[in-house]
């Protein structure tokens, strides 16, 4: 009998059927950040060919069937519900392409199967990846198998689109292998869209498994303190670089490079050729690579308008204090609370210190001895999309020290190399003033409320006489270390 999620667990599940590669995702819930549970990929090749022959690969197309037997299998038992295959270039441009759909159908009754146009695909791309870059400005580049979608974006908004035949196996075929031809055949197609130079001076955001594999060689190259590709970020010239590099290298010394995928090793070369080729047509100023695309812009297509426009930062930390907190209430009090301490801020500080707020109290059920590394841990690595590297380094520094993590403590070793001088000591500032709130509150609204900071030639706390709070031995402690963070003297005041 297939499982039945509980309410509010509702599971939908999509597969990306591409020209290289056939994914499944299941998603859980409904919340603002996509929750995959479950993600499988099978690289079958399903276009190799297609190019000379106008048909899909005889081989790969018994293979996917059997591969698509077992994700509609999956997505019955875990009782996901929409369960929709996306096909994309390979199988839009086929001349067979409509009876291999046909064939699907009939494995698969009651499958929704839909065929994307070059359009489509390209909108569903830019909804994913705005999914938790809200803001993007610039140019967005997905790459598959088949085809490279492109897509301006201003300030968060989808504008003109273009599908070029780009992806790294079409590229590869139309090139003969040879990569200096594949150049050629890049700079022409990318010509013929005049809008790309609009990206000069902002971000090209990459998409696609092709170009997350360079992401990965770059960061096992430079030894980059966090491993993981979503929101990483390199400089035009360090692309640039790259890219040299890879499409310049035999497929031996590919393959003894630290972080090559071997799946990917034959495909790296042209995707190496097709980035080199769209920063220079857009004139980008560096290139943020995004682990979210189609299948997240899928998830999204099933939100409401109100879903779809919440902040995906803030949305993850309610998300975390509705599930890991003691009291929701809260937050909003302490963002209240910490304010005085941060006169004139920015809004893009703010945000942070609403995000940590929100995700104080996440490790209010883990064993006290490692209170600490675990909260640090959780907000480093979780697979969230509304955190960027910084956000991340940030809000895990600044929760290590809310639990009172030795400043020193080894763990903490990759939020201090991501972050400068000035956003650690506003994590430390941050991450103390919330270690005295809860010590004052017993993290309650209605405890933290009798008191208050001031800050003037001192740090001032006042305690309101009779609220259920006094100046012990750990608030003093406390308030001393926030003073000293401050670089203030400290004093308490009882008020009437």
């Amino acid at each position: 009998m297939p499982f039945s999620p509980p309410a509010g667990a509702a599971r939908c599940a999509v597969v990306d059927l591409g020209s290289n590669s056939v994914r499944l995702v299941v998603f859980e819930g409904s919340h603002r950040n996509p929750v995959p549970i479950f993600n499988e990929k099978a690289v079958l090749r399903l276009g190799r060919g297609l190019q000379a022959t106008g048909l899909l690969n005889e081989e790969a197309v018994a293979q996917t069937l059997t591969v698509m037997n077992r994700y509609a299998a999956i997505a019955r038992a875990m009782g996901a519900d929409p369960f929709e295959v996306l096909a994309t270039a390979a199988v839009r441009d086929a001349r067979n392409g409509p009876d291999f759909v046909a064939g699907l159908r009939a494995r698969l009754p009651g499958a929704a199967i839909r065929v994307l146009s070059g359009e489509q695909e390209a909108e569903l791309s830019a909804a994913g990846m705005l999914c938790g870059i809200p803001d993007a400005d610039g140019v967005l580049a997905d790459i598959g198998g088949g085809s490279l979608e492109v897509v301006r974006l201003r300030a968060g908004q989808r504008g003109l689109a273009r599908t070029l035949p780009l992806g790294v196996l079409r590229l590869s075929e139309r090139a003969g292998g040879d990569a200096a031809r594949a150049r050629a055949i890049a700079e022409t197609e990318l010509a013929g869209v005049p809008w790309l130079a609009e990206g000069a001076g902002r971000d090209l955001y990459a998409v696609g498994g092709a170009w997350r594999a360079l992401a990965r060689i770059h960061i096992a190259q430079t030894g980059y303190p966090l491993n993981m590709v979503h929101h990483y970020t390199i400089s035009r010239d360090e692309a640039r670089d790259l890219t040299s590099v890879i499409a310049g290298a035999s497929r031996r010394a590919l393959e003894r490079m630290p972080g090559v995928p071997r799946r990917r090793v034959e495909d790296l070369p042209f995707a190496a050729v097709a980035l080199r080729r769209v920063l220079r047509a857009t004139g980008a100023r560096r290139v943020v690579f995004s682990a979210n695309g189609l299948r997240e812009g899928w998830y999204m297509e099933r939100m409401t308008a109100e879903m779809r426009a919440r902040d995906p930062l803030l949305s993850a930390g309610q998300e975390l204090a509705e599930r890991l907190g003691r009291d929701p209430t809260l937050p909003p009090a302490l963002l209240a609370w910490t304010d005085p301490l941060f006169v004139d801020e920015p809004a893009a500080h703010r945000r942070l210190r609403e995000a940590a707020c929100w995700m104080s109290d996440i490790g209010s059920h883990d064993h006290p001895e490692y209170r600490a590394e675990q909260a640090y841990l959780r907000i480093l690595r979780q697979p969230g999309i509304g955190l960027d590297h910084l956000a991340r380094a940030f809000l895990a520094l600044t929760l290590a020290l809310r639990y009172e993590a030795e400043p020193d403590a080894p763990f903490l070793s990759t939020a201090r190399m991501l972050l400068g001088p000035e956003d650690t000591r506003r994590a430390t500032i941050l991450g103390v003033a919330l270690r005295l709130a809860y010590t004052l509150s017993a993290g309650t609204p209605d405890l933290l409320a009798g008191t208050r900071l001031a800050v003037d030639h001192a740090l001032t706390l006042h305690l309101a006489e009779g609220g259920g709070v006094f100046a012990g031995e750990s608030v003093t402690r406390r308030l001393d270390r926030l003073a000293v963070a401050l670089g203030l003297d400290a004093a308490t005041k009882l008020a009437a």
